[in-house]
């Protein structure tokens, strides 16, 4: 306890009154302060405690004699309370979306089976997510500034504006899990957009790729098969198979097991990044047959370009030249729509087994229950439906399309 009181500070005269413990109050006739004395290093030293008073900023007796406890202490541990603190590093300012984005795509574009695919991100978020919010923090980002963006789209570009949101959402969960925001993404869609904007499926229909009519591909072939050159056996080999472009011209001879009578893809080249075996048929290996072997180049359906692939554009030419494409004369169809093909076939012709069917095609079983049980990829099961299809393609002019029975006979009983 120090010798001084409340009352008597209040009242106290002119002069030096002490505490205690080297505290002291100075009065003189400018106001009254306090007074530390302190030996540090074996001089004696004085500090200001502030001004005397019972309201902050003045400082109080009981908070004058807390603070001298507080620096007396410091002493006591070696501590200089006079040193000026050292000055500490500026935290790193927080990043903004347009930085996020760009290490977000650095990460993962080599996990990305489609080169198209990195693209699409770039063009995408830096068409309609940077305007709004390419300059801000990501921790500033609300969920209103992403419906900014995303409502102008929402109606008239659906399928855009469900890639710019989910790009929008990884791409923030990637700040939040590097502590460079914290609490709700407000770009998810589950939980919380999905109750601010109408669902995707119930605006507007999925527009899929232009196809052909599936009974109008056999000429399609027969016309096909005319022209004598590398990307018209690209796309033949595109048809046949039922793959994908990128899959059909990133095939090497290496894939080829020709004793086996496959044709394996590596994960890293398909979409569902699973390893996918083609059942090869006897057409599909004519094809190989005809396919020149450039020294030094592994590519099924190489470039003019030494070693590299052919170009997707050489199959979109092909089937322009063919009077089919954008504004073609014939039909719109481009070559992703020959699975359309093979899949409207299979359905209205054919009694294979749906899983099959769908396993032809490399589909990734979305029911996460019936595809833990279906772990087998049933080669010889797609290879009779291949087989069917290679044999359906190459179909006289003039025979007639007969239903299978089976399918015949399911029709009349739900009629």
């Amino acid at each position: 306890m120090g010798k001084l009181t409340v009352k008597f500070c209040d009242s106290a005269p002119i002069g030096t009154h002490e505490d205690g413990e080297g505290l002291r109050l100075v009065v003189s006739p400018r106001g009254r302060r306090w007074l530390l004395r302190i030996t540090i290093n074996g001089k004696r030293r004085e500090m200001g405690l502030g001004s005397y008073g019972s309201k902050p900023p003045a400082t109080s007796l009981a908070e004058a004699r807390r603070m001298t406890d507080t620096i007396r202490g410091q002493v006591a541990s070696g501590l200089d309370p006079f040193a000026e603190p050292e000055p500490q590093p500026d935290a790193p300012p927080i990043r903004t979306f347009t930085q996020a984005a760009a290490q977000f795509i650095r990460q993962h574009r080599r996990a990305w089976s489609n080169p198209k695919h990195a693209r699409q991100w770039v063009s995408t978020l830096k068409t309609y997510a940077r305007p709004v919010i390419g300059k801000l923090a990501v921790d500033q980002i609300q969920t209103q500034h992403v419906l900014t963006i995303l409502q102008p789209l929402w109606l008239d570009k659906t399928e855009t504006a469900k890639r710019v949101q989910g790009r929008i959402e990884r791409v923030l969960d990637q700040e939040t899990a590097l502590k460079h925001r914290a609490g709700d993404n407000p770009a998810r869609w589950r939980g919380h957009l999905q109750a601010l904007l109408p669902p995707p499926n119930k605006v507007k229909r999925v527009r899929h790729q232009p196809a052909l009519p599936w009974e109008e591909v056999p000429a399609f072939m027969r016309e096909l098969a005319e022209r004598n050159s590398i990307s018209a056996l690209a796309l033949q080999w595109l048809i046949r198979t039922c793959t994908r472009t990128d899959e059909t011209l990133g095939a090497t001879w290496s894939e080829i097991d020709r004793q086996a009578g496959t044709w394996t893809i590596p994960p890293a080249r398909m979409k569902g990044r699973r390893q996918h075996q083609v059942p090869l048929t006897p057409e599909m290996l004519a094809i190989l047959d005809r396919l020149p072997r450039l020294a030094g180049s592994d590519w099924l359906f190489p470039s003019v370009q030494v070693g590299k692939r052919m170009s997707p554009m050489a199959l979109l030419q092909m089937m322009r030249g063919m009077g089919h494409g954008v504004g073609g004369d014939k039909s719109g169809a481009v070559p992703h729509g020959f699975r359309s093909c093979f899949r409207d076939w299979c359905g209205e012709t054919q009694a294979f087994p749906r899983e099959v069917v769908e396993e032809c095609l490399a589909h990734v079983n979305p029911n996460k229950v019936e595809a833990a049980y279906r772990r087998g990829s049933m080669l010889d099961k797609r290879r009779k439906v291949m087989e069917a299809w290679n044999q359906y393609l190459d179909r006289p002019p003039a025979e007639v399309v007969q239903l299978h029975p089976a399918t015949t006979e399911a029709r009349a009983a739900t009629a």
